[in-house]
């Protein structure tokens, strides 16, 4: 995965750190130059000095060393310099006989002295009998001491020009990245149901394109769950009403055909067929209510939870009996702040899975009572139970363990969902005595 703020980095630090490696070196040889022309002017400065007081007198040559000259060429000047006077036959009238040839025609030149590299700077001077060569030669350690000086503070300050370029480059693009930080913020704090399109107050330019794809999206995921959300609905609606009439033709036809052993167990058959398909319809219709868009906390209102229990439960009592299952009840004051509706539905599918699931003459008892982190509704069966290693897919939708039961794979998706919209958890256990299942729910308080 590919970061914004990385392609930028390396698109801007690179550059600038070479412009200005650029800009330090052109700023060494700006600064270089002079201080090297001012070294080679004030070398030449000593050697034209020297050449004013070389004399010619009676055809002997007389010179005496300038002022000037001698602070320049003495002992205590930084570097070691030597001067000669020659005259055109390279004849040395004046100085160390080892200073080096000329080379060249230029006042100004490079050479070795004694084992040490020199700058040298000559002047010809004109005299009666010829002209005469003073020239002087100084080594080279002040210059490359004040050459070191100068690399020395230009590196300082190119490290701290990059170090300073690249905090600023920093905190420009996180600054320019900033807008989109916000708008992953406004994201993440939205719910899984929230479809409102984004507000594009106080977005830059460059953002507004993908605000206004996004909302663009929203508004076509929006209007494709409503459409889903619509046509559950209305399927479960819509098949509610021929189906509750068909129920009402067989139970006539089998009460008519009562003597008739295979027309009875046909009908029967038929009876069982509809009865499942009216409790799918009836599940489709609870999955509908149960959806995050379409239920408001506003609708939640306190309710006894035992009473609730109580009557939901009632209509069980012949399914129960039918298998010589012990429905039991231990129900206890539970306030709790709920749709009625919804939990009706909650309770109603967590007592028929454990009806559904529980063997002949075996047990299922439903409980409701006040705990001290709220209100626990829970259902306890004698049934095969659910391994643990299984229990997370219980709850998603579709999903059976047992492929030859008759459920939808509905009914606990939606127990999920409404304990969510409740603000409630749902766990699954071990039955009493370590048999069956036991499924709780944990309300907060009322």
């Amino acid at each position: 995965m590919t970061s914004i703020r990385v392609r930028m980095l390396k698109w801007l630090v690179p550059p600038l750190l070479v412009f200005n490696l650029v800009a330090a070196t052109l700023s060494y040889l700006l600064a270089w130059a002079p201080a090297q022309l001012a070294f080679d002017q004030g070398l030449l400065d000593a050697a034209t000095g020297m050449a004013t007081r070389f004399r010619v007198d009676g055809g002997q040559a007389q010179f005496a060393v300038p002022e000037a000259a001698a602070r320049v060429l003495g002992a205590g000047a930084p570097d070691a310099s030597w001067f000669v006077v020659r005259d055109h036959n390279g004849r040395v009238l004046a100085g160390d006989p080892g200073f080096p040839a000329r080379a060249g025609s230029g006042p100004l030149r490079d050479a070795s002295m004694h084992g040490h590299p020199v700058r040298t700077a000559s002047v010809m001077v004109a005299t009666p009998a010829g002209p005469v060569e003073v020239a002087v030669a100084r080594t080279l350690l002040q210059r490359q001491q004040v050459r070191s000086a100068m690399v020395r503070s230009l590196v300082l300050l190119e490290l701290l020009f990059c170090l300073a370029l690249v905090g600023l480059v920093w905190f420009s693009v996180g600054n320019g990245l900033a807008p989109l930080a916000r708008l992953r913020a406004r994201l993440d704090a939205r719910g899984s149901a929230d479809l409102a399109p984004l507000s594009e107050s106080g977005m830059p330019r460059e953002l507004a394109p993908l605000v206004t794809a996004f909302n663009a999206l929203l508004d076509r995921i929006g209007a494709g769950s409503r459409a889903q959300d619509d046509f559950r609905a209305n399927v479960a609606h819509q098949l509610r009403t021929p189906l509750a009439g068909l129920r009402l033709q067989l139970e006539w036809l089998a009460a008519r055909h009562r003597d008739d052993p295979d027309t009875g167990h046909t009908v029967d058959l038929l009876l069982r067929a509809n009865e499942r398909m009216i409790r799918q319809a009836n599940q489709l219709l609870s999955l509908e209510r149960a959806g995050p868009d379409r239920f408001e906390r506003a609708q939640l209102a306190p309710l006894d939870l035992s009473s609730l229990v109580a009557e939901a439960v009632q209509p069980f009592v012949e399914q129960a009996a039918r298998k010589q299952i012990d429905l039991g009840f231990e129900l206890g004051p539970a306030q709790v702040r709920g749709d009625r509706y919804l939990l009706r539905d909650l309770v109603d599918n967590l007592v028929d899975n454990a009806l559904r699931y529980t063997p002949e003459r075996g047990t299922v008892t439903v409980h409701s009572r006040a705990t001290p982190d709220g209100t626990l509704f829970a259902v306890e069966d004698s049934g095969p139970g659910i391994p643990p290693e299984r229990r997370a897919r219980v709850f998603q939708r579709f999903v059976r363990l047992d492929e030859h039961s008759s459920g939808s794979g509905l009914g606990l998706a939606i127990v999920q969902d409404i304990a969510s919209a409740h603000g409630a958890m749902v766990t699954l256990d071990d039955g009493p005595g370590g048999r069956g299942a036991s499924f709780r729910v944990q309300f907060p308080p009322a």
